[in-house]
């Protein structure tokens, strides 16, 4: 604990949040348990557009009292991706839409989640926020709603090579995002498979460029390094950040220079030094 001016404490625990563990090590901890949620509520939906996808996650905050678990992007590529390398997949929507959105509200019992998601869904499919969705009915379609996210990553393996990005900004930014990033992106390696997937509801997006199908691997790999120049320049550009849920570790070290200030380093160096002045926390990484 540190004590401010008035001698009142504050917790530096978010210092260590994120820091990859250059700032110390964690040698106990003490685990407060809570009940697992017994009402859950999982719905797909499909619809046209990233910025509808903003709107659907806002309506379902509302409509929820904040119980959405999880809100995640899916492209429809992502599901082709899917559904041809990873066995067991397959679109739970009778008709192919651009984008979707898997959502997921979760509370204590009696809480009413299927009601509530039915409803959220209906006003949306009324209003054209959504063009069609499917909710599960039990745990196995949970279970196969969730391995579509779950499985893209590795659904890209088989494609010859993807240049991925971990990056973050302002939810309603998103969609302006993706929208200048798929442009610039294109242009500068056309017939590029872009898979822009991920948590919606903190604006985080793994923004993944697989290779054209037309290109080789090794020399579409050689311009990684173009290619997260393009991406990142316009990540600072929405205010955003290129490291979102995985940390800078060494790949980004030197990158994170070209988009926080010297004020801001010398600040981290600043608070590095007080914590591990003999740098024995995870050398190398982040500084």
């Amino acid at each position: 604990r540190a004590l401010r001016k008035d001698n009142t404490g504050y917790d530096l625990k978010q210092l260590f949040i994120g820091a990859e563990g250059t700032l110390g090590l964690v040698t106990g901890a003490v685990l407060k348990l809570v009940p697992r949620p017994e009402d859950r509520a999982v719905a797909f939906a499909g619809f046209t557009e990233p910025a509808n996808a903003v709107r659907l996650l806002n309506r379902a905050q509302s409509a929820s009292g904040g119980l959405v678990t999880s809100f995640e992007l899916i492209p429809r590529i992502g599901i082709e991706l899917d559904e041809k390398n990873i066995p067991g997949c397959r679109d739970p929507l009778t008709a192919p839409f651009p984008w979707y959105a898997l959502v997921e509200l979760a509370a204590g019992r009696g809480a009413g989640l299927r009601g509530v998601l039915e409803a959220l869904l209906a006003e949306a499919l009324d209003d054209g926020v959504i063009a069609d969705a499917a909710i599960v009915e039990n745990e196995t379609q949970a279970e196969d709603f969730w391995r579509l996210r779950h499985s893209l990553s590795a659904s890209m393996k088989p494609e010859g090579g993807c240049i991925k990005h971990d990056v973050s900004v302002p939810v309603e930014k998103v969609p302006a995002f993706l929208a200048a990033a798929d442009a610039a992106v294109t242009a500068a390696f056309p017939g590029a498979r872009i898979v822009a997937f991920g948590h919606l509801g903190d604006g985080n997006i793994h923004y993944d460029v697989c290779r054209p199908l037309d290109a080789e691997t090794e020399a579409f790999l050689a311009r990684w390094e173009e290619m997260q120049r393009i991406v990142h320049d316009i990540v600072a550009g929405f205010d955003g950040s290129i490291s979102a849920e995985h940390g800078l570790g060494r790949m980004k070290r030197d990158e994170i220079t070209r988009y926080k200030s010297q004020v801001e380093l010398d600040m981290m160096r600043a608070v590095k030094a007080a914590f591990d002045p003999q740098g024995l926390m995870n050398p190398g990484k982040v500084l």
